[in-house]
């Protein structure tokens, strides 16, 4: 088959609870994130509010740590700090595994437009949007705000417009479902290793997967399910009601 210069794919995608911190690039602005700034300011200026206040305590809480010194970092004005893509600010074992900085200039490019992660803060991003270091553990509210609920009724006809009909990927961690409910049929993902569902460290072979997505950059998911995916064969195809799953055994 001959490869086309585009892919028909959106992957989703969940954030980590690690992050970089520091920026090569200035602060927010409309142009740097998908849907723009303004729909984000009423949750963005609430984490504001809590991260400049004197309640050191309420700072821990949002962030889900217990030491001063480890909050440190990620205690700035969101709008003014500085920035860099989505794709390399997080840095859990599911990016360790896609390894974004050593990819070619066309899988980074590739990732940039056609990877959405799913923020606590931020909501939907672009792999290349440009955020802040921030902090937000999974499953908390940030002031009055439940995040997930905030971002599905924000942006769910957004996403699936921007969608279209192109394929959807779906490699999120459960709870991210909650803040996209696509409308159209996906693909999701299940790896096996002796005889048993893997459960953290499917994290690493989701990251696998995006690697070799961004690597050759498929037309179709059914081009990327019939490819040789490091370290796993595909098992099985199950077809349930507005979902396909690709259960695959862990090889390596």
């Amino acid at each position: 088959m001959q490869k086309r210069d585009f892919s028909m794919i959106f992957t989703l995608f969940s954030p980590s609870e690690g992050k970089r911190t520091g920026g090569a690039f200035g602060g927010l602005d409309t142009e740097t994130l998908l849907f723009g700034l303004p729909p984000r300011k009423a949750i963005l200026d609430a984490y504001n509010a809590i991260v400049s206040g004197d309640d050191l305590d309420q700072v821990l809480a949002l962030f889900g740590l217990k030491k001063a010194g480890d909050a440190q970092p990620f205690i700035a004005d969101l709008y003014s700090a500085p920035t860099m893509p989505a794709v390399e600010r997080y840095d859990g074992v599911a990016y360790e595994y896609l390894d974004y900085p050593s990819l070619d200039a066309e899988g980074s490019a590739y990732l940039q437009e056609r990877l959405i992660i799913f923020s606590n803060l931020f909501g939907p991003l672009r792999g290349g949007d440009l955020i802040p270091a921030y902090k937000v553990k999974q499953g908390n509210s940030v002031g009055d705000f439940a995040p997930e609920r905030y971002y599905k009724d924000a942006f769910n006809a957004e996403l699936d417009a921007l969608i279209g009909e192109d394929e959807i990927l779906d490699l999120r961690a459960g709870y991210y479902d909650k803040f996209f409910k696509p409308t159209k049929p996906i693909t999701t993902m299940k790896f096996i290793k002796e005889g048993k569902v893997v459960s953290h460290w499917a994290k690493a072979y989701r990251g696998i997967v995006l690697r070799h997505l961004a690597q050759h950059r498929f037309e179709t998911i059914e081009d990327l399910l019939a490819s040789q995916i490091p370290g796993l064969a595909c098992r099985e195809i199950l077809e349930k009601k507005g979902k396909r799953e690709a259960v695959f055994d862990i090889i390596a």
